[in-house]
């Protein structure tokens, strides 16, 4: 344990789907800084938080390549993981939704990552997508920074 995911402990983060592609299917470059990280989840050191687009997100691409285990590990971890939130849009949801890809012109599914972050009141927002920074109040962080 180096001590760096030590910023996590006790908070409510909020999981974008390209670090979850990371962990799961390892990738090179962040893999190894998201493992820890997982790991501490799986602890209970803190909860993640997603939104139910990401179920869909994360299994096209295993999908098209038939990759069933693969499809079964998201689906475990997205379904059955005791300290994973996965939320449902709502009509608050939609509504911000709406409004940030007014004010920023974000794509709907990028949207509505935000706007679930902004009612789960996440404190962390784990992405590799810079761009969404722009809006204010939300703390960022890159996988290459966990």
């Amino acid at each position: 344990m180096n001590g760096m995911t030590e910023k996590f402990d006790n908070k409510a983060i909020y999981l974008d789907t390209a670090p979850l592609i990371y962990y799961f299917e390892e990738h090179p470059i962040y893999f190894s800084k998201l493992k820890e990280l997982f790991q501490k989840n799986e602890r209970g050191d803190f909860n993640f938080y997603t939104s139910t687009i990401t179920i869909s997100e994360v299994l096209i691409l295993p999908y098209k390549l038939g990759q069933i285990s693969l499809i079964d590990r998201y689906e475990y971890f997205l379904n059955q993981s005791e300290f994973l939130n996965v939320v449902n849009v709502n009509p608050n949801i939609a509504k911000l939704s709406a409004k940030l890809r007014s004010d920023f012109g974000f794509k709907l599914p990028d949207a509505i990552h935000l706007a679930t972050s902004i009612e789960v009141k996440a404190d962390l927002f784990l992405t590799n997508d810079l761009s969404l920074s722009k809006v204010s109040g939300l703390k960022i962080i890159n996988p290459a920074d966990v």
